[in-house]
């Protein structure tokens, strides 16, 4: 049963790249993959580039060579868990609350290799210290500041510190349940996040992580990507053109794996 299940959700994880080829790079020529860094530093002017993560480790099962296959075609991120325990380390919704298995630090040893963010955005707060302490390349892809809003899947000030130190990227979430402690938010909430982060030093650590995935909820004038205009706007009222650009794309750039 184990191994029908493991099978099926590889079967979901390549059905999903398929998905992306076929209906996301065909959008009139427009997406272009970025299977490697150097593909986006090189993106044309008249492209929009897109990469392949991974959400979760459940697909590979303890086979490091799927994780390969992945890489192979073009992930370029890896967060180990969801919310929940898998065989590579603790989410951070898992009550007791370990760490990173020795699965996990020889995927993450295989990351470094190829040069792979690991992504630290649902692991249990042992792992991602212990994270910090192996891995090369470092982001949280959709994580905001806990001193805002209390929600376990933000960071608090401490772990801040400590990626502003070892030099990686938080991207702030626009998800209303990440965002307010009631839930509800506007893009001034949203910027509240950022202005703690800079306050904790963190001004050329910052990008934006929607988790626009589907989500339920939003926050009011951000609903969609559609909507990043308004914000940039309303950022530009609190930071520098130079400092919304730092924000929008130019920190990410400027902290690609090399």
């Amino acid at each position: 049963m184990k191994i029908s299940r493991l099978k099926h959700k590889w079967k979901k994880a390549v059905e999903q790249v398929n998905i992306f080829k076929q209906h996301v790079l065909h959008k009139g020529g427009i997406i272009h993959h970025v299977k490697k860094w150097c593909d986006l530093e090189n993106l044309p002017e008249d492209k929009i580039g897109a990469m392949l993560t991974l959400e979760g480790i459940e697909p590979i099962g303890r086979d490091l060579d799927k994780l390969t296959q992945l890489l192979d075609g073009g992930v370029l991120s890896v967060g180990l868990t969801w919310n929940n325990a898998n065989l590579a380390a603790d989410g951070i919704m898992e009550e007791r609350g370990a760490g990173l298995t020795r699965f996990g630090k020889d995927i993450i040893h295989l990351l470094n290799e190829r040069k792979v963010f690991t992504d630290v955005s649902h692991l249990s707060v042992k792992a991602f210290w212990e994270t910090l302490e192996q891995a090369e390349f470092v982001i949280a892809s959709h994580s905001s500041a806990k001193a805002i809003c209390a929600h376990p899947r933000n960071l608090d000030d401490e772990q801040i510190k400590a990626m502003i130190e070892h030099d990686a990227m938080i991207h702030v979430i626009f998800h209303p349940l990440f965002t307010t402690n009631d839930g509800v938010a506007d893009i001034e909430d949203v910027i509240r996040h950022i202005d703690h982060i800079c306050e904790l030093g963190g001004m050329k650590n910052i990008g934006f992580g929607s988790d626009f995935d589907g989500i339920p909820d939003h926050v009011k004038g951000l609903e969609h990507a559609g909507k990043y205009q308004n914000f940039l706007e309303t950022l530009g009222k609190h930071y520098t053109k130079e400092e919304v650009e730092g924000f929008a794309s130019r920190n990410f750039l400027n902290h690609l794996p090399k």
